[in-house]
């Protein structure tokens, strides 16, 4: 039961405790040495990048492993609190939602980038409703179902590594000059942390669209919609989704370094305010199931 108790901790701790200030968060300090590593392992190579991706991930999940083994409740609580970010990801959501319900599209802009990477000088409302659902989909996952499924399978050393994994990724995870080939082994090792979580969010999201009578829609969406997205990971979690609140994601898609067409995903009409309020008691929803799931995962995994 050790695993499980920590993880219901963890999970609970995330609700009542803040975060600490930004400089001195945990995943923050992590980014600095990150950015310290990069400045000077750096070169344009796929071996440096694996390189980097070792020397910023083998030490800080070392040293939790050594630490789970004397405090394994203490440890995996800790760490869950430090990782999950879907009660601030959920707050964020209905602050969104309160500035387009007064009509301040311009404050709602403010809130763009807590969300997603979309400039959002580009945005109306509409769309800011429709980036904000979108993130809230795929950020539960990776923001909270991910961190509970390997607190799940690992403890506070799987949450760890994710955490890290995952900010590898949003750092140097990306297709451009820079970071094609030093940031390849983080992007993919990403995509393999993130591929069982993202199909447990899809579930979780199914049986949700269920009880509101659109579960074959849902299971329509995950079969025909995602796999059209560019995402393997993102893909099933937002089809999924639009299917749960019976709207139309994807479309035409602004970013700051040019616009996309996203695949629409879902039938229904584009989302709203009253959809971004539903959206947040979803990735509510979905949290919870996420921390069940996973304190089931961890008693199993320990009796076995």
């Amino acid at each position: 039961m050790t695993p499980a108790v920590g993880i219901v901790l963890g999970t609970v701790a995330d609700r009542i405790i803040p975060d600490p200030p930004g400089a001195v968060h945990p995943v923050a300090i992590y980014g600095s040495y990150v950015s310290w590593l990069e400045n000077r392992l750096y070169r344009g190579s796929r071996g440096r990048g694996a390189l980097f991706w070792g020397a910023a991930v083998i030490p800080p999940v070392a040293v939790t492993a050594m630490l789970h083994r004397k405090w394994p409740i203490t440890m995996t609580a800790l760490a869950l609190w430090a990782s999950l970010g879907g009660t601030l990801l959920e707050r964020t959501g209905e602050r969104m939602a309160g500035r387009l319900d007064a009509g301040d599209t311009q404050k709602a802009r403010e809130l763009v980038p807590w969300l997603c990477s979309r400039d959002p000088e580009l945005l109306d409302a509409p769309g800011i409703a429709r980036a904000t659902v979108e993130s809230l989909a795929e950020n539960t996952s990776d923001a909270a179902t991910s961190s509970l499924f390997w607190a799940g399978v690992a403890g506070a050393p799987g949450v760890v590594a994710h955490r890290c994994i995952n900010t590898l990724d949003a750092m140097v995870g990306y297709r451009n000059d820079r970071y094609r080939d030093f940031g390849w082994a983080s992007a993919r090792i990403d995509d393999l942390a993130a591929w069982f979580p993202a199909r447990l969010t899809a579930i979780i999201h199914t049986g949700i669209a269920a009880v509101e009578g659109r579960g074959a829609e849902a299971v329509r969406a995950w079969r025909e919609d995602a796999p059209h997205h560019p995402s393997p990971n993102a893909g099933p979690v937002e089809a999924t989704a639009a299917a749960a609140l019976g709207v139309t994601l994807g479309g035409r898609t602004e970013y700051a370094h040019g616009v996309e067409h996203r695949p629409e995903m879902g039938r229904g009409p584009t989302p709203d305010v009253a959809t971004v309020r539903r959206a947040v008691v979803l990735a509510r929803k979905t949290q919870i199931a996420s921390a069940v799931v996973s304190t089931g995962l961890a008693i199993i995994l320990r009796r076995s």
